[in-house]
């Protein structure tokens, strides 16, 4: 029977790393499935596992608050090298771009352990943007054995920093496994009067009668003047539309939420909720007429069901969507922000060019494709 090790931390590296997980764990033949998470997020990590019923076999819990990135680093490090030394697994998976997915890829490499390395290749080609995310991909690169890598774009990353093509396959993003598999659920009629009723009665929310924009913003490079010029443009944005709401779940960092909420308050259209579990948030994107984020995993997302996505970041390493035209690139500037959101409302041709682009990150079968693979060799 071969180990095999998942190490994650935070709460996107969890959505994207349960089917995957599954498709293991279903095979207690030839697999011993070891799930590690380092607690990067902590509450938001736990809603995800506890939704898709993972229960950790280590749980390191090392988040404490504002700790900075050389810390965080050096302690995740040292528990995994001490894991890693006492199971000797077979192969390791990491995820992403996160310290967790660096201090994994290091670890692998200190125990001369393979690293299978999920959604491998994107890039933006600046160290500091998105930050410290594209150097932690990087490296990972350079120590993964086995690269799965979402687009043909990510291949060609790959191809020109060396990578062996034998060692890079193209599967899609394992995040549009997970997403697709709960839009389907939320499908069902009942389960969305559910989620209709609760987002009315806890918030006020009215999803079943106006348009709704979606908003999420927490990333690290945009924290003070970034993310100040975003809520500064969502502030003109809800009083100029009285007609839309704006939903954002803030993100629990207090660099955010203490930002957020000292800017946007009090604003009948705007509604600050906590972060959401990911049933609810899936559920949100499918009632968003559109989206506002700096994240990366909505990039993909959100384009799987038709929402255009406006995104609050100066580069992305997602430019396949942008290139298909389900995103748009429009910065921290408040000025640009406003007026393509404005566009978005008022211009129905170029709504519906970006709603009805093709989604290029997969199918929905990225996490069999991974496992078909590393079952034909280990």
């Amino acid at each position: 029977m071969k180990e095999i090790i998942f190490s994650f931390g935070t709460r996107p590296e969890a959505i994207k790393m349960v089917p995957v997980i599954k498709v293991f764990k279903k095979d207690k033949t030839n697999y011993n499935t070891i799930v590690i998470v380092t607690g990067q997020h902590r509450e938001m990590l736990d809603r995800v596992l506890s939704t898709f019923d993972i229960k950790p076999d280590y749980d390191l819990d090392l988040m404490t608050t504002d700790q900075s990135l050389g810390k965080l680093t050096s302690k995740i490090l040292m528990e995994l090298d001490n894991i890693f030394t006492e199971l000797k697994p077979d192969l390791i998976f990491a995820q992403g771009d996160t310290i967790t997915t660096f201090a994994t890829s290091l670890a692998s490499f200190y125990q001369k352990i393979p690293l299978g390395h999920i959604e491998a290749g994107l890039r933006t080609n600046n160290i500091y943007s998105p930050f410290p995310e594209e150097l932690n991909r990087r490296i990972t690169s350079l120590i993964a054995t086995y690269h799965f890598a979402p687009t043909k774009e990510a291949r060609e990353n790959l191809l020109r920093e060396g990578v062996k093509k034998e060692k890079i396959f193209i599967t899609g993003n394992t995040g549009i496994d997970t997403f697709l598999s709960v839009s389907d659920k939320l499908d069902n009629q009942s389960i969305n009067e559910k989620f209709e009723d609760k987002f009315q009665n806890k918030y006020g929310i009215k999803l079943k009668y106006n348009n709704m924009i979606l908003v999420t913003g927490h990333r690290r490079e945009s924290f003070g003047q970034g993310l100040k010029n975003i809520c500064e443009a969502i502030k003109l944005i809800a009083k100029n539309n009285n007609e839309i709401q704006i939903v954002y779940p803030v993100h629990l960092n207090p660099n955010v939420k203490e930002t957020v909420f000292s800017i946007i308050k009090n604003i009948n259209n705007v509604y600050l909720i906590e972060p959401q579990d990911y049933e609810s948030f899936v559920f949100l994107i499918k009632k968003a007429y559109f989206l506002l984020t700096d994240s990366g995993g909505i990039q993909e997302e959100a384009p799987a069901i038709g929402k255009p996505v406006l995104i609050m970041r100066e580069n992305t390493e997602r430019p396949e969507g942008i290139l298909a035209g389900t995103t748009k690139l429009v910065g921290t500037d408040k000025n640009k922000i406003i007026n393509m959101v404005q566009e978005l409302l008022t211009n129905d041709t170029k709504y519906k060019e970006m709603s009805k682009a093709i989604n290029p990150y997969g199918d929905g079968t990225a996490s069999e494709k991974i496992f078909n693979y590393i079952n034909s060799i280990l």
